[in-house]
């Protein structure tokens, strides 16, 4: 009898159950929170929403490749984001090819929620996510399934020499079919569980068995992970059948990296019962949403800030501190001083130090703490 390790190995694969009963509670509280979230952001005006979705789908780039080990760069990410959206934005800088792939992947899963997923779709965000057709420097095969010719496919977390391996996918022979059923379920209209009878999927838990039957498979060299996650944003906006985002499950998956592999190891090595995985995910979901507050609340604080005050001639606001206060709301990442405000405003020391000292009388920026030659500044709370 051949030994089963992994979910994908057992003979009813991939025949999921759970126990609806038991969820029920968590998805009617996540759906509640879904639909005031979206009806909150709605009652905004048009320019907030556009901020909102920015940040938002700033955070979700950022925070998917984060969990890669890839660290992009935020401005590249939110001016590229905010041009293919149509929306104008203080300071928006060109962005790297990389940053460009991404981007373009996470809106096309988001903006596009109403088309289908198909084979064609994912070879084009594979592609995107690797322009040079290698990962890191290892040539890979891209906009195709992935071969066997470096061995079997080993899903890892960790550090070099001290990875983790948390399951190893079904073998390359396996993965045309495998994908065939995976689409012809994900993209069918109305999906009942297993049993005739029982009642169809919410678009939620599909989201959720969808994020964990594309990990299972593993179809590509790399980009699993990446495109999983966009695979969940698109199937999360099909539930609400809306393309704007405003709470980022991958920054909430990244804030719980290590539960979210441990929960992905222990349901690989379980049954095809997946009660306790969409568990996971509702949690993991309604904790994305209530993260989403700090995100919206420095959205409207921004917003707000710009409400209050002209720029440019007859203002109080000059553009070059326009454009440091935008960095300052949108998160700037160290601290603020005058040599870096010179720098990124391209302006003299002199200069640096009149812009900063006119928002100190302002009330708009405080000097931190620690002084001398290391003085620093910050918002101030208003």
């Amino acid at each position: 009898m051949r030994k089963i390790t992994y979910i994908h190995q057992r003979p009813d694969w991939p025949n999921f159950s759970w126990n609806h009963e038991k969820l029920v509670p968590m998805l009617a509280h996540v759906r509640h929170r879904q639909g005031r979230l979206i009806g909150r952001m709605e009652a905004l005006g048009f320019g907030r929403q556009s901020e909102a979705v920015v940040a938002t789908l700033t955070q979700d780039v950022l925070k998917s490749s984060e969990i890669e080990g890839e660290m992009l760069n935020p401005d590249q990410v939110r001016s590229s984001i905010a041009r293919r959206l149509g929306i104008d934005i203080a300071g928006a800088i060109p962005a790297d090819r990389a940053v460009e792939g991404v981007v373009e992947m996470m809106l096309d899963a988001t903006q596009r929620f109403a088309d289908p997923l198909t084979q064609a779709r994912l070879f084009g965000w594979h592609a995107a996510l690797f322009p040079t057709g290698y990962g890191g420097i290892h040539p890979i095969r891209v906009g195709a399934w992935r071969d066997d010719a470096r061995g079997a496919m080993q899903v890892i977390s960790g550090p070099i020499s001290r990875e983790r391996v948390h399951f190893e996918a079904p073998a390359a022979r396996r993965l045309q079919r495998e994908m065939d059923m995976f689409l012809v379920w994900v993209n069918a209209a109305d999906n009942a569980k297993s049993k005739p009878g029982s009642p169809v999927i919410d678009p939620v838990l599909k989201a959720a068995v969808t994020h964990l039957w594309f990990v299972t498979i593993h179809p590509f060299a790399d980009g699993n992970g990446r495109i999983a996650r966009a695979i969940a944003d698109w199937a999360l906006a099909r539930s609400e059948g809306s393309p704007q985002r405003f709470y980022s499950m991958s920054a909430q998956i990244r804030a719980e990296r290590s539960a979210y592999y441990d929960m992905l190891e222990s349901t690989q090595k379980s049954t095809l019962d997946i009660t306790d995985w969409l568990t996971w995910f509702l949690a993991c979901l309604d904790r994305a949403i209530s993260a989403t507050e700090t995100t919206l609340s420095a959205v409207f604080r921004k917003a707000a800030f710009w409400d209050k005050h002209a720029i440019g001639e007859g203002g109080t606001i000059n553009l070059r501190q326009q454009k440091m206060l935008n960095k300052l709301f949108d998160g700037f990442e160290g601290k603020l001083t005058t040599t870096k405000w010179a720098m990124i405003a391209k302006c003299s020391q002199d200069t640096a130090q009149r812009d900063i000292q006119a928002l100190i009388d302002q009330g708009i920026l405080v000097k931190d703490a620690a002084g001398g030659r290391s003085t620093s500044y910050s918002l101030a709370d208003f």
